[in-house]
């Protein structure tokens, strides 16, 4: 079978869900320390840890481990190594020792379709740097489609093409890793979206490879035992069904305080019922309105730790 040898932090490492007993034998973790960086918050060592102000100085540090993982691939005869584009420096090291090399997209095609190919990418989105370059479908998407991205949310789209505080954009970083690799594994699948994804193959000239949608498996995430779901679930039980909005930004959405502001008065006004699962990054200063708890209370219920969110979502 395969041996798989898994690079992180420390901290991330050991925030891994414990592997199954017949599996242990194949997986090796190897921890590379986070370097220190002046600006990033004590313990940031992933995306979950930071706001969107300090991922660029979380990058920089993660861009300080590739003389480390240059010297494990060296030494560790790999058959193939598997990267995101945080780490687009991967490809490079792997290529100089003759190890294959697959890019890991955790993103649909139509999101990568619309950046364009390999040299967009590098280039920086190139000329597309208004919002509304991205409010509708770009030349090269010859079906018919009404995807597209909102006002707000193409504002994001432009911020990867623009340079952050590790001296490089998201968009360069994903362009020379995808460029620089044998294939592009997505977490996607073909019947999902299928014209999409043929013309990110024809976009980048590469075999895309589907790796599915990886969906959490609801046994081994969630205990209906838990504490946590048990004073959950006696809040929903009191509840009509259906009735209630559930609001979960994830680790990876932090809102800022106008934003958080805004929604929480959005809720307030909404006199709906509500469950909230606030949890925000260690190093974030956001906080909700005062006396936002107290006049939501009964009608809803802010969770400030670990949501079971099958568990919620299933009820």
């Amino acid at each position: 079978g395969h041996r798989i040898s898994f690079i992180s932090t420390p901290r991330n490492i050991h925030r891994l869900p414990k592997t199954p007993p017949h599996l242990a034998s194949s997986f090796t973790f190897v921890e590379i320390p986070l370097p220190k960086i002046q600006g990033l918050p004590e313990n940031a060592e992933s995306t979950m840890d930071v706001g969107p102000e300090d991922q660029g100085l979380l990058k920089k540090a993660f861009d300080g481990m590739e003389v480390d993982v240059a010297r494990f691939l060296r030494t560790s005869c790999a058959d193939a190594v598997i990267y995101d584009f945080a780490g687009f420096w991967v490809s490079s090291i792997a290529m100089d020792l003759g190890i294959p090399r697959f890019f890991f997209c955790i993103f649909p095609s139509w999101f990568m379709d619309f950046c364009g190919t390999t040299g967009d990418l590098i280039d920086e989105l190139k000329d597309r740097k208004s919002p509304e370059d991205f409010m509708s479908p770009p030349k090269w998407v010859t079906f018919g489609t009404k995807v597209a991205y909102k006002y707000y949310e193409a504002k994001l789209i432009v911020g990867l093409g623009e340079k952050n505080a590790s001296g490089f954009s998201d968009a360069y970083r994903g362009g020379i890793a995808i460029l620089q690799s044998d294939a592009v594994i997505i977490r996607h699948c073909h019947e999902f979206e299928t014209e999409w994804f043929n013309l990110l193959a024809d976009l980048y000239q590469k075999e895309i490879i589907p790796l599915g949608q990886l969906p959490p498996h609801f046994q081994e995430t969630e205990n209906p035992r838990s504490d946590n779901w048990v004073s959950i679930k006696e809040w929903l039980d009191t509840k009509t069904k259906g009735s209630v909005l559930y609001i979960a930004l994830g680790s990876e959405a932090t809102p800022n305080q106008d934003q958080l502001t805004e929604l929480a008065h959005g809720l307030e006004l909404s006199q709906l019922p509500f469950l909230w699962a606030f949890r925000k990054p260690e190093t974030s200063t956001v906080k909700l309105p005062d006396g936002f708890e107290k006049r939501t209370e009964g009608r809803g219920m802010v969770w400030k730790g670990w949501a079971p969110q099958l568990n919620i979502l299933g009820h």
